[in-house]
C-alpha cells in the first residue's frame, strides 16, 4: 500500500470521487512546501503546477491505495500521455496532529502551462464552488 494526496477532482464529496477507491486517512492534509493551483480550461480542471516554492501550500486529503488502484490512478491522470499528470514524491503535515507523511501527488509540468488557459488561480485549496465548474473529459 502507498499514500496519494489528493487536492482536486479525487477528493471525498469531488467529482471524480467515484473513481477514487483509496482509503482515505484520518485529518486534512497540507502540502509543506508551495504550488501553484489554476483551474484551466473549458473544463475548469484543476492543474497543479510542479513549480515547489511559488504559489501557497495546498490543503488535501490522503488515500492509501494498493497498486493497482495507484495503477488506475496513474491512467485516469494520463500519467503515460505527454501532456499528462506526472506523479512526484511530496511531503504533507496533517493539520490536526501535526504528522508528516511522505506521499505521492499528481501535478503538472510548469512548460505545460498556457496562461491564455487560466480561468482562476487558486489560493492553496480547490472547493467546491471550483468543482460546480468543472466538467468531465467525454471518452
Amino acid at each position: 500500500m502507498v499514500r496519494v494526496f489528493v487536492y482536486g477532482t479525487l477528493k471525498e464529496g469531488f467529482p471524480n470521487f467515484h473513481l477514487n477507491h483509496g482509503k482515505r486517512l484520518d485529518g486534512d492534509f497540507v502540502t509543506q512546501q508551495s504550488f501553484p493551483l489554476y483551474l484551466i480550461g473549458e473544463r475548469h480542471s484543476p492543474w497543479l503546477m510542479l513549480s515547489a516554492g511559488l504559489g501557497h501550500p495546498i490543503k488535501g486529503q490522503v488515500f492509501s491505495v494498493s497498486d493497482e488502484i495507484l495503477a488506475a490512478m496513474d491512467k485516469l491522470e494520463r500519467c503515460d500521455q505527454a501532456n499528462g499528470y506526472k506523479r512526484v514524491t511530496v511531503q504533507v503535515m496533517c493539520l490536526q496532529t501535526g504528522n508528516v507523511l511522505e506521499v505521492y501527488m499528481y501535478g503538472k509540468p510548469s512548460i505545460l502551462l498556457d496562461i491564455k488557459e487560466i480561468k482562476a488561480e487558486l489560493h492553496g485549496e480547490y472547493g467546491q464552488e471550483h468543482a460546480r465548474l468543472y466538467r468531465s473529459r467525454s471518452l
